[in-house]
């Protein structure tokens, strides 16, 4: 079955790639069971030489590899370079400390009694990441996991699937073993086959529908499992803060990425002293934010990523609309994968945009008479 990646911004295909199957994805499991044998036995100084080799790699391709991502997934270009400078940095974190995180801890030595606690590799991580940060999400999971000895099966989202095989591709230019670490391509399908391989360690970045299903499949085999999922992500602006400038990041942490980031901000609370100008300085910050093609250095916001999530964004402008809400800026899609940047008030907690992630960009701006009305409100979600 062939998967078909195409270009976000204007829905060409970029390429065709042959999508696993489930006897393709066993004896991928099998392969990477069989090198973790001699792959553990590998010493920690080797293994820091070839991921810090990966490293020269990607800042050695940087261009290409921004290029790619750019085409898949629709970031701006100045956006995925920076994604690949960020875990560069992240990478060098890993290296400067998995020595002492692994190191052997004395916990008892008396009286000829010595205990002794020793970190040792679990075998076969699964990985199953995101397509809004594929370099970043998915290198928190398989740079640690690699560097301490396991093998890893990779499955990039199917959006960034090109990109999951370049860092495969780069991995083994740096000198890792064969099948140590090997993509598994293709859509959900292809995840629920690969979580029921049996793997020693699944990690998962995704929706919290996809991560709940993931974690009743995986319930009863008492695994290594660890999820990050959805949220709605509030921020509150006091009534002392240097607006100006306040104003620019805590936008840029809503729209940055077109909204498409794990921790976007989703929910706004501003004091109400200070309301009214913050309103009317982020029109003006919105107002100029260049929506245009990725490959442009000067463009902040691209097309989304997934055209489904134009209905669902814009479904939650036209009901916080019919319950009250007015738009300070933005409220419509654009020609091709593109919704304007929006900001919303006049907001209240029961509307959709205060509730559901949304995922784009998209702001509710709701005001609040104090410090203590802002933490009820922020607490007020089922996340």
């Amino acid at each position: 079955m062939k998967l078909t990646v195409k270009n976000p911004f204007d829905d060409s295909v970029i390429s065709e790639l042959e999508a696993d199957t489930e006897s393709s994805i066993e004896q991928k499991f099998k392969d990477a069971e069989q090198v973790f044998e001699e792959y553990q036995e590998t010493t920690l100084l080797e293994r820091k030489e070839i991921i810090g080799r990966f490293n020269n790699l990607l800042a050695e391709n940087i261009e290409r590899l921004s290029n790619l991502l750019t085409s898949e997934m629709g970031k701006p270009l100045a956006q995925s370079r920076g994604e690949i400078q960020a875990v560069q940095s992240r990478i060098d974190f890993f290296l400067n400390n998995v020595d002492k995180a692994i190191e052997t801890r004395v916990v008892f030595n008396e009286d000829g009694m010595r205990e002794e606690i020793t970190f040792e590799p679990w075998g076969v991580v699964a990985n199953i990441s995101a397509w809004n940060y594929p370099y970043f999400v998915g290198s928190n999971v398989f740079i640690p996991a690699l560097l301490t000895g396991n093998t890893v099966l990779y499955k990039p989202s199917e959006l960034t699937a090109l990109t999951g095989l370049e860092i495969e591709k780069l991995l083994y230019q740096a000198g890792l073993p064969g099948k140590a670490f090997q993509c598994i391509i293709g859509a959900a399908d292809t995840g629920a086959t690969l979580v029921k391989q049996p793997v020693n360690a699944l990690f998962v970045t995704g929706s919290y529908q996809t991560g709940k299903k993931i974690a009743e499949a995986t319930a009863g085999r008492f695994i290594k499992t660890q999820f990050e999922l959805g949220g709605k992500d509030p921020a509150y602006i006091t009534d002392d803060v240097p607006l100006e400038t306040v104003v620019e990041s805590v936008l840029d942490g809503v729209f940055y990425n077109c909204g498409q980031s794990c921790c976007s901000v989703e929910r706004l609370y501003v004091h109400e002293a200070v309301y009214d100008e913050f309103v009317a300085l982020g029109r003006k910050v919105i107002e100029n934010y260049i929506v245009g093609s990725p490959l442009d250095e000067k463009t902040y916001i691209g097309p989304l990523t997934r055209k489904e999530q134009l209905k669902v964004i814009d479904g939650q402008v036209q009901e916080a609309l019919s319950k009250g809400a007015e738009l300070v800026a933005g409220g419509r899609a654009k020609e091709g994968n593109f919704y304007l940047p929006t900001a919303m008030v006049g907001v209240t907690p029961g509307m959709q945009i205060m509730q559901e992630e949304s995922f784009g960009p998209l702001i509710g701006i709701e005001k609040v008479k104090d410090d203590e009305d802002a933490v009820k409100k922020m607490n007020d979600t089922r996340y």
